[in-house]
C-alpha cells in the first residue's frame, strides 16, 4: 500500500511539473536541442532570376533563421510584384522570407550593404 502512495504521489509531482513546462514550445524538444525563434534578421542572397509574370524570384542565399532553411537556391513568390522590376540577375540582397499562405515569401528585399 505505501508503495501505491509513493507512486501516486511521483506521478501527481511529475504531472505538475510537466503542466508547467508544456507552455513553452521548447518543452517539445529534448534538452539542449535549440529550435528557431522568429527573427528580424534579414538573410544574404543573390538574384539568379527574375520571374515578373509569375511574380517570382529565384534566389542563392544563406541561412533564413526564421525559416529554419539551411543556404540554398530557390524560387520564391514575392509580397510586392513591384519590386521585381528593380532587380536584375547578380544583384546582392538582403532579404526576409516568412511563409505566407503556405508559400514561402519574399516579404523585404534591399540592397546588399
Amino acid at each position: 500500500m505505501k508503495t501505491i502512495v509513493v507512486c501516486l504521489a511521483a506521478a501527481a509531482l511529475s504531472g505538475a511539473a510537466f503542466a508547467q513546462n508544456s507552455a513553452s514550445h521548447d518543452s517539445h524538444y529534448p534538452a539542449g536541442v535549440k529550435t528557431v525563434q522568429a527573427s528580424n534578421a534579414l538573410a544574404k542572397g543573390e538574384v539568379r532570376k527574375v520571374d515578373k509574370e509569375a511574380g517570382k524570384i529565384t534566389i542563392k542565399h544563406g541561412p533564413i533563421e526564421n525559416l529554419g532553411m539551411p543556404p540554398m537556391t530557390m524560387a520564391y513568390r514575392v509580397k510586392d510584384p513591384a519590386i521585381l522590376g528593380q532587380l536584375k540577375v547578380g544583384d546582392k540582397i538582403d532579404f526576409a522570407a516568412d511563409k505566407v499562405n503556405g508559400a514561402y515569401t519574399v516579404t523585404q528585399i534591399k540592397p546588399a550593404k
